[in-house]
This record gives C-alpha cells, sequence and structure tokens, in this order.
C-alpha cells in the first residue's frame, strides 16, 4: 500500500469512528414520540428534460430545461451559487414548477461548445432545506461533450489556508495572446470554462478539452464574473496545463461536508494584487482647528512642496496614516488664535496625466474650519446657563465649575509590561514638549527601597503622535511613572494633568519561551518568523532570520502555530505578487513537525525547541507533499473535533453537515468516484 492510500484508509477510519458515533448519541437523545427522525436527504432527480449529457443542442439558446426531483424544492441564494460554465451574456431564468425547476436559457451559444449549469448548493428541499451540492447540468452545442477533468486546491498565499469558493477560469492557451513578459489574459478574454472551489479549498474542474490551457484563480467578491485588482484575491498557474499530461487523482463524495472532493493536482496561490491608480488629490477637508487631512487615489504621493499663507514652513507637521501615505494628516503648530478660520495654501505633487505619466502638478487648497457645537455640549451650556440663572435670582455667587481637559492620551493606569516591546503610547495630537527632566519613574522593591530608573520617549518613526516608553524593565517590584502637570504640551497649546500610573513587569515564569533552531543550506537566505496563536492571530515575530537560533521569550500559554515567510528581497516584510507582470507572492508556510503537527501546546514556564529546516520547508510543491499537508491538517481536525465532542458529553452532541474548517479533503468514507461522465448529478 502506498502513502497516498494509507493517509485515505486513516482519514476513513477517523471520520467513521467519529461521526458513527455522534450520530448515534444523537439518535438516543432523540425523545419525541411523534413527527419521526429529521430529514437529512437532499432532494434526488428522478426527471430531466432534455436529457443531461445531450448533444447537437440548438445555438438559439432560448430552449427550457426541465429538472424534476422526488420532493417539493427551494432556490436559495442562486445569485452566489449558480454560474454558468462558459459564461453567458444573460443569465438563464430559473424558476419552480411543480416538484421541480425550470431553465429558462436567454442567450446565443457558441458552436461546438460544451455548457455547464452549476447550481451549487441553491437546490434544497422545501421541508429542511437540505441542499443538493454540486448539481450540474452538462450538454454540449456540437457532437460531443468535454470530458477532461482536473483538480486542484487554492490557499491564501500569506495565511497559509484553504481559500474557499474561489473562481478558476480556463483559458485556451491557443485562443489568447502569447505571454511572454507580461501577461493581461483575465483583462482581454473571457474564460472557456469555469469552475469553483469548495469551502475547503479543493476544486473539481469538468468538461475541459485535452489541450493546454491558462489557468487563473478569482475570488470574485462581487460575483460579477470580473476580476477587480486590489479587491479579489487571484493566483495563477506560471505555465499552461493540458488536463491530458496531469497525474492521475481520486475523487470521493465527502459525507460531512457533503460535497464532492478529490487528491489535488494543481495548487494556486491566491494573492491580492496592487491594483494600478491613477496619481489625484482626491479630498482634503479640515475637520480640526489644529489638522488638516489629505487623501490621494494612490499610494506614496510624491509631494514637492506644500505652502500655506501667513504659516510658516517649520509650524507644518505632516503625518502619514496609512502605510502607503495616501492618507496625510497636516498639523499645525500655531497657537490657536493664530489660525484663521480659513487657510490658503497649495501642493504641488506628481500627478497622473492623461496618458498615466507623472508630471508636477499644483493644487490650490482652501481649508477652512469653525466650531460646531455637539448636542453634548449643548445640553451642558443650556444646563450651566440655567444653574447660572437659577443662582442669580437667589443672590448667590455661581462660580462656572471647571472645564474638563481637552488633552487627551493612551497612557494606561496600570499594566504589566512585556521588556522587550516596553510601553506604547499615544496621543490625539502632536506633542510640542516633552520636559523629561520633570517627569520621575521609580522601581519599588520589597525591601522598600525605592530608586530611580531613567525614562525614554522615543517617537514611532511611522506616527507623530505615537510613543515608545523604553526603560531597563526588571522583573522584581513596582514602577510608578508620574508626568506633572504641564509637562506634555502639544500642537493646540493643550497641556496634561498631573498623570500618575503603576506598572509591573511580566513574570517570565508565567509565559513560555520558544526555541528555534533553524537550518538553511544558503547562509545568506533571510527569512520571516512569526509566532501565532491557535487562531492565526500574530503575536511575536523576527525579521531578517538566518540559519541559526531564533528565540521567543514571553510565549503566551495555549497552542501555538508558527509561520514562515521565504522572504527572497530580504526586505523584512512579505511582499504580494503580480499577475500583470507574472511575479509570484512570496511564500509562505506554516511549520509541521515530523507527524505533520501544526499546532503545539506551551505551558507556564516551559521552554520548547523545534528545529525547522527551511530547504525541507519551502521544498517544491508536488501532488503528493500537497495531499499529504491536507491530509494532516484533516486529522488534527477530526481529532480536535472528536475531543471537543467528548468534553460537550453526548447530551450536546449534534449530527453536523457543516462545511469545514480548515482546508482538508474531509471525510472520505465513501468510494472513490469514477473520474469520467455523469458525476454528481444524481443518485
Amino acid at each position: 500500500m502506498n502513502c497516498t492510500h494509507r493517509h485515505i484508509n486513516l482519514l476513513r477510519t477517523a471520520v467513521a469512528l467519529l461521526f458513527t458515533t455522534a450520530f448515534l448519541c444523537r439518535c438516543a437523545t432523540i425523545g419525541s414520540p411523534t413527527g419521526g427522525p429529521k430529514d437529512s436527504l437532499p432532494p434526488v432527480i428522478i426527471n430531466l428534460t432534455p436529457d443531461n449529457f445531450s448533444t447537437n443542442r440548438p445555438l438559439t439558446g432560448h430552449e427550457r430545461i426541465f429538472i424534476e426531483f422526488d420532493e417539493f424544492v427551494q432556490i436559495k441564494d442562486q445569485q452566489k451559487e449558480f454560474f454558468t460554465s462558459p459564461a453567458m451574456k444573460k443569465k438563464p431564468l430559473i424558476t419552480l414548477k411543480g416538484k421541480g425547476i425550470m431553465v429558462q436559457l436567454r442567450d446565443t451559444l457558441k458552436p461546438n461548445t460544451t455548457y455547464a449549469l452549476n447550481f451549487g448548493g441553491s437546490i434544497r428541499d422545501n421541508n429542511e432545506s437540505n441542499p443538493l451540492n454540486a448539481m450540474r447540468y452538462v450538454f454540449s452545442t456540437g457532437p460531443e461533450i468535454d470530458s477532461m477533468i482536473v483538480s486542484g486546491y487554492t490557499a491564501d498565499s500569506y495565511k497559509a489556508d484553504s481559500v474557499s469558493k474561489s473562481f478558476i477560469w480556463f483559458f485556451a492557451a491557443d485562443s489568447v495572446e502569447q505571454v511572454i513578459d507580461h501577461d493581461s489574459t483575465i483583462f482581454k478574454y473571457k474564460p472557456d470554462v469555469i469552475a469553483r472551489a469548495e469551502n475547503n479549498g479543493i476544486f473539481i474542474a469538468q468538461n475541459l478539452k485535452p489541450i493546454p490551457y491558462r489557468v487563473y484563480a478569482v475570488q470574485d467578491k462581487n460575483d460579477n464574473q470580473m476580476y477587480e485588482p486590489g479587491a479579489d484575491q487571484i493566483g495563477f498557474l506560471d505555465e499552461v496545463m493540458n488536463p491530458a499530461e496531469q497525474p492521475d487523482f481520486a475523487i470521493w463524495y465527502d459525507s460531512l461536508r457533503r460535497y464532492p472532493s478529490a487528491e489535488p493536482q494543481l495548487y494556486m496561490r491566491m494573492f491580492t494584487d496592487r491594483a494600478f491608480r491613477r496619481q489625484v488629490l482626491q479630498e482634503s477637508q479640515r475637520p480640526m482647528q489644529h489638522k488638516a487631512e489629505l487623501f490621494f487615489s494612490a499610494a506614496f504621493p510624491e509631494i514637492q512642496a506644500l505652502r500655506f499663507e501667513g504659516i510658516p514652513s517649520d509650524s507644518i507637521l505632516i503625518e502619514p496614516v496609512t502605510e502607503g501615505r495616501d492618507t496625510l494628516n497636516v498639523w499645525f503648530n500655531m497657537a490657536a488664535t493664530s489660525l484663521p478660520d480659513t487657510i490658503k495654501g497649495e501642493l504641488i505633487y506628481l500627478k497622473h496625466d492623461t496618458a498615466n505619466i507623472l508630471r508636477p502638478d499644483t493644487s490650490s487648497l482652501k481649508l477652512s474650519w469653525r466650531k460646531v457645537e455637539t448636542k453634548e455640549e449643548e445640553k451642558e451650556r443650556e444646563r450651566l446657563e440655567r444653574e447660572r440663572k437659577k443662582a442669580e435670582a437667589a443672590g448667590e455667587e455661581w462660580v462656572e465649575p471647571k472645564k474638563p481637559n481637552p488633552f487627551k492620551h493612551s497612557i494606561p493606569e496600570k499594566a504589566e509590561i512585556n521588556p522587550e516591546e516596553h510601553l506604547w503610547v499615544e496621543f490625539d495630537y502632536p506633542l510640542t514638549k516633552i520636559d523629561s527632566s520633570t517627569i520621575l519613574l521609580t522601581r519599588s522593591l520589597e525591601d522598600g527601597s525605592i530608586e530611580d530608573r531613567t525614562l525614554y520617549f522615543v517617537r514611532d518613526t511611522f506616527g507623530l503622535r505615537r510613543y515608545q516608553l523604553r526603560s531597563n524593565w526588571e522583573q522584581e517590584g513596582t514602577y510608578t511613572l508620574t508626568i506633572p502637570e504641564g509637562a506634555l504640551v502639544n500642537v493646540a497649546g493643550e497641556k496634561n494633568d498631573s498623570i500618575v500610573a503603576s506598572y509591573t513587569v511580566y513574570d517570565p515564569a508565567k509565559y513560555a519561551t520558544l526555541l528555534l533552531n533553524v537550518q538553511a543550506k544558503d547562509p545568506e537566505a533571510t527569512y520571516i518568523v512569526q509566532q501565532l496563536d491557535q487562531s492565526g492571530k500574530l503575536q511575536q515575530e523576527k525579521r531578517h532570520v538566518k540559519a541559526g537560533t531564533v528565540q521567543f521569550n514571553y510565549v503566551s500559554v495555549g497552542e501555538i502555530q508558527i509561520r514562515v515567510v521565504e522572504d527572497k528581497n530580504h526586505n523584512g516584510k512579505w511582499d504580494t505578487g503580480n499577475v500583470v507582470e507574472m511575479r509570484q507572492p512570496e511564500r509562505t508556510e506554516l511549520y509541521a513537525n515530523e507527524k505533520g503537527e501544526t499546532l503545539f501546546a506551551t505551558k507556564a514556564n516551559w521552554e520548547i525547541e523545534l528545529t525547522i529546516d527551511m530547504d525541507n520547508l519551502f521544498a517544491p510543491v508536488t501532488m503528493h507533499s500537497l495531499q499529504h499537508m491536507l491530509d494532516e491538517r484533516e486529522l488534527q481536525r477530526l481529532e480536535r473535533e472528536a475531543e471537543r465532542r467528548r468534553q460537550e458529553g453526548p447530551k450536546n452532541q449534534q449530527h453536523n453537515h457543516g462545511s469545514g474548517g480548515l482546508g482538508g479533503f474531509g471525510s472520505m468514507n465513501n468510494s472513490t468516484m469514477n473520474m469520467t461522465g455523469g458525476m454528481f448529478n444524481t443518485r
């Protein structure tokens, strides 16, 4: 028995044991004497007119197709679930008729073309809404049905997890222009065949010809059968693919998720491409007296000059809000009495002309601001006015209460500090003064002694209003931060009230330590190593990692994952791909040990030591390695599901027909299906 079949048999056994037990427990809890068991079966097709897989159909495209079931059905989520392959300009009209559906074609069809009406999970029984997943109706306007099949897996190239419900577009290579160094296929042509991945990321593309295809995976968030750069995720194969030249693969019916699944032949690494946007100043506004905002249509605007009447250049502070600097805050470091209600100025920057060439352009700015009283402020003013009049009527002296200090900050009164990350704080306005000579940080020890400690305010390199409070934080004792009134002043001239805060430092005994032995044949290869929690949320990151030892301190207790980015260009960040330039995204992988485990338990005061062979982790992906990875993920998912059921007990167990977790194969306790002919249409 080869490795592939061993994995499949293991999965079959695991699923059979897990969900047979769940079903028995569920049945044992049914106590109602009437009504019978809940219907969990989808509707069954009993008749099709014309027959499925019929040929030489008319090109007029106005015929009707009737599909009859053994029970009344409903149509649900038709807009998202139903699609045709290839796409039709006018989608067929689907209506209910008796115990069936009537499909009215409304488009002229192409000659000698195999068409497939893919209903997804839109057809459901009328009572319990059980979906008939993967239902397809196939016909041809020529003398034969195209019958080649390929399978594949769609994965998020950064998260290294499955992407569900993405469309797979196949373009006959001989019908599109030859791709050399730039690829515009998906923008110029319509796909010849369309498939769709299921929730587990697996797709089975049918009715292909034995010819080379260019293949793309598109997320299509708007369900408009169009690729929108910057919005939709996309993946592509570097080379053309001929289904007749692909290795054999197995197909089965996933009885847990209730749709077909398969061993993937193709691997589509999906990413969000950066769409080209013309650079132009879209909007300018002044929401606050000391703050203006500039909004650009594209990232990284090149500003040559920014001038305002009556405001010195050294009083203008520019703060990027987004990573691409397409939104900028402009702060005016002047007294409020010196700022007019309307500030006039000009911006000189590089703007795209009609030929999409960047040229210097001057935009006039007119930034107006006036104080607008909020409803809360109006109510407070009216309340104080009533109190004043009441006091005067009684012959009493009325003193207006002190207004709340408008100076705002995020300095916590109490916190536990990670000594490696220090303490991050933020202010609502940029600071113009930090009187460090008056700011005091002390450390109180258990013996009653108090010592002064040095504190540094280090401004973030990206944001003007964000600071890191650094010190030589030590674990023992309690730190007290004292910032006297007026020690901090912002561009609006606002000053802080007295701030007193108390801090402790992380106790290493409450956390785990992760020690990674990184192995790589290339001593110059660099990686980004990330420590994630069980759900995949980033907790810590080490950049520019090379072969050697990497240590993560203060690792939270629980289950963790390790994700690695192959940093090909050594810039310390993950770089996405570009479909037009035919550039794949930088590869990321979740580390798995020899048992295929990707989750690792941590406990307080533990040290976990792992070895990561980068050459093995980033070895070329093959059908066998991809299948092995997905098998292992599914086995782990089933083990977690079984453990969850054991913890819940029999009373809370339900027979689960859900649609998956991590991208794996799912239950494979049905026989492998025939890979040709009328699959998945009736039972």
